[in-house]
């Protein structure tokens, strides 16, 4: 058996394809970051040098200082990444080499036969940690309370550029070839029909995968479902009600203050990404804001989501050093944004969690998609399957109940 690892926070290249004749290698992978980049972090932490804070300011003009001194402070002295690396580490894991860039993926098995493949895809500024509950609710779902013809084989691809995937080395790597790299992963694993569900970029990655794999995707679960008005259409929001139109409203309205992320890593990623790659606490700060923000907590991010969950995700960007990687996909994305939009034939479903950052109306949803299931959930934000892995586990075997 060929192991893989990460040494001094880069992965290992898989090259046992080159190795021997056949189709292209599926090698195990394990993590170990070297202990000499968990020391660096530790000295970096250490010398954290904090900017200054008007008074009362909270989170209204960024991440709160009193919080990200305390985050810091625990990451710094109580985080324990080798015990995360052990909890990760007891999880299938895999490389797969695609178009010259090592993939990495997820990929847990489940033991009811006849179970359906599904990929399952993060955002930004997620990773595969994301999927690491939710899994164990599609793959075992008779030991959480579900039936076992309900079961899933769960392939949780980390995209190009993000976390244990290698970071693309050229530009235009939008999310159409991103989904080219998912689909490649999932023919190499023998899946010739299978389930596709994201949430944030994944959604998008996904709706590609749909599009250009249809003879594949058995169908299209999301969990960020986003279009605007049909183009062309004499009166758009004919038939749309007027509770969902002022709920567009009052989602662009929320979000008007929080897209400054949005502008920079559309328009000059490579310039964030000098201050983020550098230093662990503005790189703390960047992403934790976004789920203190995003998640259904009412400000008070620990509410979803403990110190260490956040660290986890964090670390996982810090060792790989792929926050710059991973912010490009803003800037590919604008640059593509010419592309015509195409209608989706698979079955489509949507689970709309009403803190998501985004909401558009059924009417624009159907009108480019073969949307079949609409699925208002109670609560729960962006990060749905950590915030809610309960709901949108079970929306998922809902909708795919009706695709086996």
């Amino acid at each position: 058996m060929v192991s893989l690892v990460v040494a001094g926070g880069a992965s290992v290249p898989a090259r046992a394809a080159a190795q021997s004749p056949g189709p292209p290698a599926i090698v195990p992978f394990r993590i170990h970051v070297a202990n000499e980049v968990l020391d660096d972090l530790k000295v970096r932490l250490r010398r954290t040098r904090f900017p200054d804070e008007v008074s009362g300011a909270g989170w209204d003009y960024g991440t709160n200082l009193e919080y990200l001194k305390k985050l810091v402070g625990y990451w710094r002295d109580r985080y324990d990444w080798r015990a995360h690396e052990r909890r990760l580490n007891q999880l299938p894991q895999f490389k797969t080499n695609v178009d010259g860039l090592d993939i990495h993926f997820m990929h847990r098995r489940s033991s009811v036969p006849g179970a359906l493949p599904l990929v399952m895809l993060h955002g930004w500024p997620g990773s595969f940690l994301e999927f690491t509950q939710i899994s164990d609710l599609l793959v075992d779902p008779v030991g959480h309370g579900g039936r076992a013809e309900d079961a899933f084989h769960v392939v949780a691809v980390s995209l190009p550029g993000y976390g244990f995937s290698d970071k693309p080395r050229e530009p235009r790597f939008t999310p159409e070839r991103m989904a080219a790299v998912v689909a490649t992963v999932m023919n190499r694993l023998g899946y010739q029909r299978y389930g596709v569900q994201g949430g944030d970029w994944g959604s998008v990655v996904g709706r590609m995968l749909a599009l250009n794999d249809a003879a594949h995707v058995a169908g299209l679960h999301a969990n960020f479902c986003t279009t605007g008005p049909p183009a062309g259409a004499a009166d758009p929001n004919a038939g749309v009600p007027a509770v969902e139109l002022e709920r567009v409203r009052q989602r662009r309205a929320s979000m008007q203050n929080e897209l400054a992320y949005f502008q920079i890593q559309s328009t000059k990623p490579q310039s964030l990404g000098y201050g983020l790659n550098d230093s662990p606490a503005g790189l703390a700060a960047w992403i934790v804001e976004k789920f203190q923000s995003w998640c259904d907590c009412d400000g008070d991010v620990e509410r979803k989501f403990t110190k260490d969950d956040l660290l986890t995700n964090i670390t996982i960007y810090w060792v790989t050093q792929t926050i710059t990687s991973s912010t490009r996909i803003y800037y590919e994305n604008q640059r593509a944004a010419g592309v015509p939009q195409r209608r989706v034939d698979a079955p489509m479903a949507c689970a709309v969690f009403p803190k998501d950052i985004v909401f558009s109306t059924r009417k624009w949803m159907e009108a480019e998609n073969n949307l079949v299931r609409w699925t208002e959930m109670p609560r729960g934000g962006h990060f749905a399957a950590m915030e809610e892995p309960g709901l949108l586990a079970q929306d998922i075997r809902e909708f795919f109940r009706l695709l086996r």
